[in-house]
């Protein structure tokens, strides 16, 4: 029985696979969806637009093994934002190792999604689709907000980070001696 107490996410690649589960989830009054993958989403991206559906992109860094990614693009990102649409980045970990998130965003940067949304993409999109929005997803009074201070743009090639901040300690200076920058959040 349906009832409604749980966001569905679904992991669809083809953009023949998401429309069904768009016809599906409007079949049985499903409300709370996100699509995981959304590889095709840039065919369909007025049919999430229309819906209200958000996409978790990716890993677009990748090959097309399958025949599921066969129109894979590191443009799905903006063309999907350009619509209007909810977009977050995965790296779809172990797949692509998480620590490459940055080079995933900075792919789709490249293609044309917006440096704004990029970084919504990892931080406030996320936390909202997972319906944890009041406690993570940003630096607001109240939250709990990891912090990493960057020598540059956080997706480009050759930026490194300098600080981190985990639970309000500073965990990683890259400016002290004695701190070796193989540590666990050295990224």
């Amino acid at each position: 029985m349906i009832e409604g107490d749980l966001p569905l996410r679904v992991h669809a690649h083809r953009s023949d696979d998401i429309v069904t589960v768009f016809r599906i989830a409007e079949e049985f009054g499903i409300d709370a969806l996100s699509i995981e993958h959304a590889t095709e989403g840039h065919v369909i991206a007025e049919e999430f637009a229309d819906r209200d559906v958000p996409a978790v992109v990716g890993p677009s860094f990748s090959s097309a093994s399958k025949y599921e990614l066969r129109n894979i693009t590191f443009e799905t990102p903006a063309i999907l934002h350009e619509a209007g649409v909810t977009v977050a980045i995965q790296t779809d970990a172990p797949v692509i190792p998480q620590r490459h998130l940055d080079v995933c965003v900075g792919l789709a940067v490249r293609a044309g999604f917006p440096e704004a949304a990029a970084l919504d993409a990892v931080t406030t999109n996320p936390a909202e689709i997972l319906g944890i929005r009041d406690r993570v997803g940003d630096l607001a009074a109240g939250t709990d907000g990891d912090l990493v201070v960057w020598d540059g743009p956080f997706h480009e090639m050759g930026t490194r980070s300098r600080y981190v901040v985990v639970d309000g300690e500073v965990v990683f200076d890259r400016e002290r001696d004695d701190v070796d920058p193989r540590e666990e959040y050295a990224w």
